[in-house]
């Protein structure tokens, strides 16, 4: 299996130093299958960098319609409308959530379409998702959108196993499609399924260089959108094509001439690295990246949007416009609609700006910045004081203060609470950090009140 690792690794380096001596974009039918399966594909590298070119503007478009609702809740009209306005009072005007996508195949589908295009909401652009058939370009059409996503699988994988055709027959029906789509005036987001399997040199780079001439002969914008469709991409730059998401950007970027505006990225979290991945795309050069409220998505989930939210600040210095204490508001609207948010997810779970070390609470009660690297607030969080068995004294005391004791990690009633709060848990009565309101029933039992 390791000459088979090897034979690939160097039939991409080879194609890729092919495009980069300027010597021509041609179709391959040689196939091509990365990876060691049943192991989990194997990271290798091939020598060659590419380096950063972050644009001046970054954007971010949505899909929690569609890839979130597959994989969790099949939204009714009233929640895709409270979903939707959340969004764009995150966009807040601002322009940078561009785009959210939408399915149109059941009644179902449409009338939540027409519901949000009701809102009358500038941002986010309420788009179409259809696969690369002209009765799906119709169906956009039919629906008002003068925009979707077309689904196009580009991995041999998929083109042979899934679809039993050739890459040369796969290329013209999505030629077609798309000259449908652009001929009747709706702009595409040519969405190449499955990227990080596939021939980048040999398929991706020369179909993408017709689509585009069809873009340009009919006069429609075109974006090309990058999907991780099994989350095996990397953030690398020396990594082999084609799990280097910067080494793709870069391709369509710099080999296709592409503007930065012009490349999407999705992501997909089976092996950790969605966000990793998303950010060195927008790094690279894409200016789009596309993401879900709250990760939500497809086996192990999509990029969350909110982490996109805050890496876009840590990228630009600002939040350009964009109100990101909304955050907050999405979390309680799905733990309303009976989404668990997972404890420990960052940004947005119950222990992301959380404490629970006697010396940590110490530092953070005197300056937050010790332990928390942004204001919680800044996503309409608050920093949180967990109170277990390695609380100390400090974490004690900020539990008096809380529930009105004016008290200092010195006093009497401090000692007295944590001696009994390490007994509990020594005992193995206590297990988890406690809730203010077990604290109290605490304290109460402590002082000889049993009904608190």
């Amino acid at each position: 299996m390791g000459i088979v690792i090897e034979g690939w690794v160097r039939d991409s380096r080879d194609g890729l130093l092919k495009v980069l001596r300027g010597e021509g974009l041609e179709f391959s039918e040689v196939e091509f299958r990365p990876g060691n399966w049943p192991m989990p594909p194997r990271l290798l590298f091939d020598g060659i960098n590419v380096e950063p070119d972050t644009p001046s503007e970054l954007y971010i478009t949505d899909t929690t319609f569609r890839d979130g609702q597959q994989a969790f809740y099949a939204y009714g009209v009233e929640d895709v409308e409270s979903l939707f306005r959340l969004l764009s009072e995150l966009d807040n005007g601002s322009g940078r959530v561009v785009r959210s996508e939408f399915f149109l195949y059941t009644e179902r589908d449409r009338r939540i379409v027409r519901a949000v295009r009701g809102l009358g909401f500038k941002y986010p652009k309420v788009i179409g998702w259809g696969r690369a058939r002209v009765e799906d370009v119709r169906l956009v059409r039919d629906n008002g959108l003068d925009e979707m996503v077309m689904l196009m699988s580009v991995s041999d994988i998929h083109i042979k196993a899934k679809f039993n055709t050739t890459r040369h027959r796969a290329a013209e029906k999505y030629l077609e499609a798309a000259e449908e789509a652009l001929r009747s005036g709706v702009a595409l987001r040519c969405s190449l399924e499955d990227v990080t399997r596939a021939d980048v040199v040999g398929f991706v780079l020369p179909l993408v260089d017709r689509l585009v001439r069809l873009s340009e002969r009919y006069g429609v914008p075109m974006v090309i959108k990058l999907p991780d469709t099994t989350g095996v991409g990397v953030p690398y730059p020396t990594a082999a094509l084609p799990y280097s998401i910067p080494k793709l950007v870069w391709l369509m970027r710099h080999a296709l001439k592409l503007p930065s505006n012009a490349v999407e990225f999705h992501g997909h979290g089976d092996y950790h690295m969605a966000v990793a991945n998303a950010v060195a795309a927008w790094v690279y050069g894409a200016g789009v990246n596309n993401g879900t409220l709250l990760g939500i998505g497809e086996r192990a989930g999509n990029v969350p949007i909110e982490a996109l939210v805050v890496w876009y600040g840590r990228l630009r210095g600002s939040f350009d416009g964009m109100e990101p204490r909304v955050i907050a508001k999405v979390v309680e609207y799905f733990r309303r609609i009976g989404y668990n948010v997972p404890r420990h997810q960052p940004i947005v779970g119950g222990n992301a700006y959380a404490t629970a070390a006697g010396i940590h609470i110490d530092a953070q009660l005197k300056d937050p910045e010790t332990y928390l690297s942004m204001d919680p607030s800044i996503v309409g969080m608050r920093q949180v004081v967990l109170i277990g068995p390695y609380a100390g004294k400090a974490g004690v005391a900020h539990a008096l203060r809380r529930v009105g004791l004016n008290v200092g990690k010195g006093d009497g009633e401090v000692e007295r609470v944590y001696r009994e709060l390490v007994r509990l848990y020594d005992e193995g009565v206590l297990r988890e950090p406690i809730s203010e309101e077990e604290f109290l029933r605490i304290l109460g039992s402590l002082n000889g009140d049993d009904s608190k």
